[in-house]
């Protein structure tokens, strides 16, 4: 087994949320304007196998995402360290399923989040390779929450100047990645830049740059 390569394990698929903020299993969704520590669902799923899944499926074999986490060489130790539960066995992990790499067996995107607030910590796409799952892509600069939208990979990160406080970021950049056959290619960009003229809130005005 490669390095980027990581045994399918386990046998179900969690439930999984924070304390604060929970989050379940999701189907995507924006995740833009607001900070990402705020922009997973707030109620937690009650069926272990997950009720919000991708319209393409789950896995012929379930996951535990958790495990697939831990056992992966390409999840920085940080991350692995502090994921633990954050309340019961409720993990903050963010977990869906879909066309991503243009395989035709499922994909799956996990995000960790934080448990006090749920940031987003870490973002992965795991692709399956003959019964195993390998880590395609890996993003642990913080704030970040990566989706599947219409087969693309969106990935949000939030954009803060050095006396933004964490509720207020300066702004965001919204990058959205295709699949080019062996790897995730930047397609475009969108930058929106906040000010806090409306009621104290941010505003954005969004930069397109476009890839080719």
């Amino acid at each position: 087994m490669s390095a980027g390569t990581v045994a399918l394990v386990g046998t179900a698929v969690f439930a999984v949320g924070c304390a604060t903020g929970g989050t379940g299993l999701r189907d995507g969704g924006p995740a833009r304007s607001d900070a990402v520590a705020k922009t997973a669902p707030s109620a937690l799923s009650a069926d272990p196998s997950g009720s919000a899944t991708a319209s393409a499926g789950k896995p012929a074999t379930k996951v535990d995402p958790v495990r697939l986490l831990l056992s992966d060489p390409k999840v920085g130790s940080e991350i692995k360290r502090d994921l633990k539960p954050c309340t019961g066995k409720e993990y903050p992990v963010d977990v869906s399923y879909g066309k991503v790499t243009g395989s035709p067996n499922v994909d799956i995107v996990v995000n960790v989040l934080s448990c006090a607030d749920a940031l987003g910590r870490g973002s992965y796409v795991y692709r399956e390779d003959g019964g195993t799952y390998e880590n395609v892509f890996a993003e642990e600069q913080p704030p970040v929450y990566a989706e599947i939208d219409r087969g693309d990979l969106v990935v949000t990160k939030q954009v803060y100047g050095k006396s933004d406080a964490l509720a207020y970021p300066s702004g965001e950049d919204v990058i959205t990645y295709r699949w080019d056959g062996e790897k995730f290619v930047e397609h475009d960009r969108v930058h929106s830049e906040y000010s806090n003229v409306v009621d104290g809130g941010s505003q954005p005005a969004p930069l397109v740059t476009p890839k080719d």
